[in-house]
C-alpha cells in the first residue's frame, strides 16, 4: 500500500500579498450592461490601429530574422535611441544607455524590487498608492509605510521625518496625474522630494505612465532633472496608456549600477521583452507622430473627464468632495462618514455600475477615513454612458 505526502505549501509572500482587487472587480462587472468605472484601461477605439498594424506588417515584412529571433536584454537599440531623444527634447538629457527595455512598467517594478530590497527593507510609499506597487514591494518582502500629504500630494516635511526614523531604501511616487487620486505634485515639492533623498541616501522611484495625457494646466518637470536627484531617481515609462497596453512596452531610466543590476534580475525573469513588439514600437515611432496622436486621445479624454465633473455634484452625497485631475484617467472622490465604499460596492453593483474602493490603495489596515473614499476611471465611456452611469451610481448609494 503506497501512501502520498501532501505537497510543499506555497512561499508564505504569496498569501501574504494576495490577489488585486482591480482585477477582482473586473472579473464580476464583465457583464456588457454594466457601465464601469472601476478599470484603469486606456480606450480601446482611440488605438491607432491602423498605424501599429502597419508598423507590424513593415518590421515582419523587412526584418523577420531579427523580429522573431531571441535579442539582448537590454532591449533594441533603435527603440532606446528614440526613447532616449523623448527624453531629451523634454528637458532630461538622456542616452540609449541610460536605458532598459522591460515588459510594461510593472515589470520594471518587479526587477526594482528584485535589485534593491531585502526581506524587511522599508519601501516609503504614497497615501493612497498604486496597487501594483504595492504587490511589486510587498512580494519581495518589504515593510511598506506610507507618507501622509493631503490634495497637493506627499507632504515633504512627513517625508523627511519618515526618511530619518524608518531609513527607507527607496520611496515610491507617481508625482504627475497620479493613480488613485490623479493629482500633481508641484514644482516646489518635487524639488523638496529631491532634496531629502539627497541627503539622506534614498532611491527614487519616480513612475510616469500617465503624464503626457495632460488636458490644461504647464507640465511640471521629472523629478530626475531637480538638483540632488540625477543619480538617485529611476524614472519609469510605458506605452501602454498612450500607444497600447497589449504591446507590453515599458522602460526605466537608471544610473548604471542600479540599470546593469535590473538587467541581471530580467535576465532571470524572461532574457528579454518581445522582439517583435520592440521593433515594431520602433517603427511606429519613425513613421508615425505618436505626439499628434497621443493629443486627440488626450482631447477625447477631456471630455469625458469634463462630463464625469459635471454629473458628479448630482451624484454623490452633500458632503462629498473629489480630485479635479488635469490630465491622466482618474479622479478621486471623497464621501462622508458613515459611509463606507467597500460595504458599499456589491449594493452599488446591482444598479449596473461599478467603481473601486479607495481602502486597498493604502498599506496597512485602512482608517475610517480611506473607507469613504473611492477611484473613478473617467476614460472608457463617452459622455452619455457617463451621465447615465453616475445616474446609477446615485442610486446605489442611495439604496
Amino acid at each position: 500500500m503506497t501512501t502520498t505526502s501532501p505537497v510543499p505549501q506555497l512561499a508564505a509572500r504569496v498569501a501574504a500579498v494576495g490577489g488585486s482587487p482591480v482585477r477582482d472587480i473586473l472579473a464580476v462587472t464583465e457583464r456588457p450592461e454594466v457601465i464601469n468605472f472601476a478599470g484603469g484601461l486606456p480606450a480601446p477605439e482611440l488605438f491607432d490601429t491602423e498605424g501599429i498594424a502597419a508598423a507590424y506588417r513593415d518590421v515582419l515584412a523587412h526584418l523577420p530574422e531579427r523580429a522573431l529571433q531571441y535579442a539582448t536584454t537590454e532591449g533594441d537599440p533603435a527603440l532606446r535611441a528614440a526613447l532616449a531623444a523623448r527624453y531629451t527634447v523634454r528637458g532630461l538629457p538622456t542616452t540609449a544607455d541610460d536605458l532598459l527595455v522591460t515588459t510594461g512598467s510593472q515589470q520594471a517594478l518587479s526587477l526594482l524590487a528584485t535589485a534593491l530590497l531585502e526581506p524587511g527593507d522599508t519601501v516609503l510609499v504614497e497615501r493612497p498608492c498604486y496597487l501594483a506597487a504595492l504587490q511589486a514591494f510587498g512580494l519581495a518582502g518589504a515593510r511598506i509605510v506610507a507618507v501622509p500629504g493631503d490634495d497637493e500630494g506627499m507632504d515633504p516635511d512627513a517625508l523627511a521625518e519618515l526618511v530619518v526614523r524608518e531609513r527607507p531604501k527607496l520611496l515610491y511616487t507617481v508625482p504627475t496625474f497620479q493613480n488613485p487620486t490623479g493629482r500633481t505634485l508641484s514644482a516646489g515639492r518635487r524639488a523638496a522630494v529631491a532634496s531629502v533623498a539627497a541627503r539622506h541616501g534614498v532611491w527614487i522611484v519616480e513612475d510616469d505612465p500617465y503624464g503626457e495625457l495632460r488636458f490644461e494646466g504647464e507640465r511640471v518637470p521629472w523629478i530626475a532633472t531637480y538638483p540632488g536627484a540625477e543619480d538617485r531617481t529611476v524614472l519609469l515609462g510605458s506605452f501602454s496608456k498612450v500607444m497600447a497596453p497589449g504591446m507590453r512596452l515599458g522602460w526605466l531610466r537608471a544610473p548604471a549600477v542600479l540599470r546593469r543590476a535590473c538587467a541581471i534580475a530580467k535576465q532571470a525573469a524572461d532574457l528579454h521583452t518581445p522582439t517583435v513588439n520592440q521593433l515594431a514600437a520602433a517603427r511606429y515611432l519613425a513613421d508615425r507622430d505618436l505626439d499628434a496622436h497621443v493629443a486627440r486621445v488626450a482631447a477625447v479624454y477631456r471630455e469625458r473627464r469634463d462630463a464625469m465633473l459635471a454629473g458628479l455634484p448630482e451624484a454623490l452625497p452633500q458632503g462629498s468632495a473629489w480630485t479635479r485631475p488635469e490630465g491622466g484617467m482618474f479622479l478621486w472622490v471623497r464621501l462622508p462618514e458613515p459611509y463606507d465604499t467597500t460595504a458599499l460596492l456589491r449594493r452599488v453593483v446591482e444598479h449596473d455600475v461599478a467603481y473601486v474602493p479607495g481602502a486597498p490603495f493604502h498599506p496597512g489596515e485602512p482608517d475610517g477615513a480611506a473607507r469613504t473614499t473611492l477611484r473613478l476611471c473617467y476614460v472608457t465611456q463617452t459622455p452619455e454612458e457617463i451621465e447615465e452611469g453616475l445616474r446609477r451610481l446615485a442610486k446605489g448609494l442611495a439604496g
